[in-house]
């Protein structure tokens, strides 16, 4: 497998003097093309501020992050975060978060949009992810028209329009039950497996685990340990 990412000394500090917290201290972890890895962790580990440093969307106080072999942080961002976010990461959350006044569809198609793809292909696009994700009868439903489970397989699709080299997703199962959880986090290994992308997920959810390539542990802002699932 390639390396999508390589994350090295990644320092982060939130506050100042004697109440200051270290978020995270001295990480460093590769993700690869191809896999799925989950990241565990008691709550105030780091996880969170982990994905969202690796993600762009919070610049770290020190540390070198290489994504798709361009340096893309190193004392400093060498790239538009924002730009770059767009058109080579994706991201889902606990929540799908979609526009409540779109149709799956156009939610779907939203990103590519706002990145000057035109309607025809956007729609194409869009319409495909949708029929991989078993869906197709539901692409013009409102957001509150479909269940908690469909709402995060759009938003997943979402995440997927601009072919993005990594995924990342953030508590994705929180908010639904153990099957629909499961069946989430089967279809981001699938993402992994068949599209290549690197999927990292932040999740208390140990149900699915066996669904995972890897599983790395954080405790105070540390990766503690890293281990392959017997599936591999």
């Amino acid at each position: 497998m390639k390396d999508a990412l390589i994350a090295e000394n990644i320092c982060k500090r939130y506050g100042k003097g004697s109440t200051s917290v270290i978020a995270l201290n001295d990480v460093s972890l590769t993700l690869r093309k191809g896999e799925i890895v989950a990241l565990l962790g008691p709550s105030g580990a780091g996880k969170s501020t982990l994905l969202t440093t690796l993600g762009l969307i919070r610049p770290p106080d020190s540390g070198r992050i290489t994504i798709g072999g361009q340096a893309v942080f190193e004392n400093g961002y060498r790239i538009n975060p924002t730009s770059f976010r767009r058109k080579h990461l994706g991201f889902v959350f606990q929540r799908a978060n979609l526009l409540p006044f779109l149709t799956a569809e156009e939610n779907v198609r939203l990103p590519m949009e706002h990145d000057g793809v035109s309607s025809r292909i956007s729609t194409a696009r869009a319409r495909e992810l949708i029929e991989s994700f078993g869906l197709t009868d539901r692409r013009s439903n409102l957001p509150c028209e479909l269940s908690g489970g469909q709402q995060q397989r759009v938003a997943i699709a979402r995440a997927l329009a601009n072919r993005p080299e990594l995924l990342f997703a953030d508590e994705p199962t929180a908010a639904l039950d153990s099957s629909l959880g499961r069946l989430v986090m089967e279809m981001l290994r699938d993402v992994a497996h068949k599209h290549q992308n690197a999927v990292l997920v932040v999740t208390h959810d140990t149900r699915a685990i066996d669904v995972f390539d890897r599983v790395l542990k954080m405790e105070d802002g540390c990766i503690c340990s890293q281990e392959a699932t017997k599936s591999q």
